[in-house]
C-alpha cells in the first residue's frame, strides 16, 4: 500500500460493463516526506475520495478483484481516505 494525493479524476462515458458505475481517480504518490513524488496513476475508487485528500492505495490488485469482481482487470484501488500519519513521534494531519 502507498500514500497518496487525489489530483483529478476520470470521466469515461464508453467502458467494460463491469466498470460501469465505478469512480476513476487520479492520484500523485506521497514521498516519505509528504511531497507529491510525480509520479501519478489511474485508480478505482472504494472509499468515496476526493479531489485534495490524501488516500491509501492497494498496488496489488486484489482490492479491485474484491470490489468489482474476478473479471476485472485493474492494478490500483483506493481504500482508505487518510487522516493523519504518525512517523517517528511527528504527525501530520490531512484534514
Amino acid at each position: 500500500m502507498r500514500l497518496a494525493q487525489v489530483v483529478g479524476n476520470v470521466v469515461s462515458t464508453i467502458k467494460d460493463q463491469g466498470y460501469a458505475g465505478q469512480k476513476l481517480m487520479i492520484v500523485d504518490f506521497l514521498s516519505e516526506g509528504g511531497g507529491r513524488t510525480g509520479e501519478e496513476a489511474i485508480v478505482f475508487d472504494a472509499a468515496q475520495a476526493g479531489v485534495g485528500d490524501v488516500v491509501l492505495v492497494t498496488t496489488n490488485g486484489s482490492a479491485a478483484s474484491q470490489l468489482l469482481g474476478d473479471r476485472v482487470i485493474a492494478d490500483m484501488t483506493i481504500c482508505g481516505v487518510v487522516d493523519s500519519v504518525s512517523l517517528d513521534g511527528a504527525v501530520r494531519n490531512y484534514l
